[in-house]
């Protein structure tokens, strides 16, 4: 545990040679760490912490899980380095492997007891009510509600800014399967915050899909993505 901890710690601006790692070129800093070198797996960590806690963070909407999420990301992923095919992005890679401990998180979450869930949810409730009434906080408190996969597709895209394709190869379903899990999640999402009274708008249909909702959204998948434009929904 306290390894783990050491892995999210901050690295020392004041090393030199930590500051050179930090310039590397990503395969070669990989390269440093497959080879054993520490300061270049401190340098790793630090180059992607903030993503990966971010992706972490807007899964499981606590900050305690997230950072234990994100600890066992770094973890696993320095333990398995050598199986990363440098032929592709490394950055899909990574945080396919954080999304998975996420979903792992929220299904052992699931499996906790109902007053041990609700005595974490008081502990991470804070006064200030004023930041409670932020877009961005309705956004996350909205986003605990969506499916876990559907959720993951969408921070993918929305927050981290990848691709459908980079999404696809990550999680290892179809393209059009990630493109049907953004829409779901979009939708959802809206559905709760008009519920919820924070965006105008009558609540939308959450009915299972009709065949003519599916046939539209095929026929969307196969035009421009700009239906699932990351400008439509707050960036938070």
């Amino acid at each position: 545990m306290h390894a783990k901890r050491g892995l999210m710690s901050p690295a020392s601006s004041s090393d030199p040679e930590g500051s050179d790692l930090r310039l590397l070129d990503l395969r070669e800093l990989v390269r440093h760490c497959t080879s054993g070198d520490q300061l270049a797996m401190l340098a790793l960590v630090e180059r992607f912490r903030g993503q990966v806690f971010g992706l972490c963070y807007r899964m499981l909407g606590q900050r305690q899980d997230a950072e234990d999420a994100a600890q066992e990301t770094f973890v696993r992923v320095l333990k398995n380095l050598h199986r990363w095919d440098s032929a592709r992005d490394f950055e899909p890679w990574l945080l396919a492997i954080a999304g998975n401990r996420c979903r792992t998180a929220l299904s052992s979450r699931k499996r906790r007891p109902m007053g041990e869930a609700m005595l974490e949810l008081v502990a991470d409730d804070t006064p200030d009510h004023q930041a409670g009434r932020d877009l961005g906080e309705e956004v996350q408190r909205a986003l605990v509600g969506v499916r876990d996969e559907y959720r993951q597709a969408f921070v993918l895209f929305h927050e981290q800014e990848l691709s459908y394709a980079d999404i696809a190869a990550a999680m290892e379903v179809p393209l059009g399967t990630i493109k049907t899990w953004v829409h779901r999640a979009r939708k959802e999402l809206i559905v709760e915050l008009r519920r919820r009274g924070v965006v105008s708008g009558a609540p939308a249909d959450s009915s299972p899909q009709s065949k003519a909702e599916s046939q539209a959204n095929a026929e969307s998948q196969a035009q421009s993505p700009l239906e699932c434009s990351r400008h439509e929904v707050p960036r938070v």
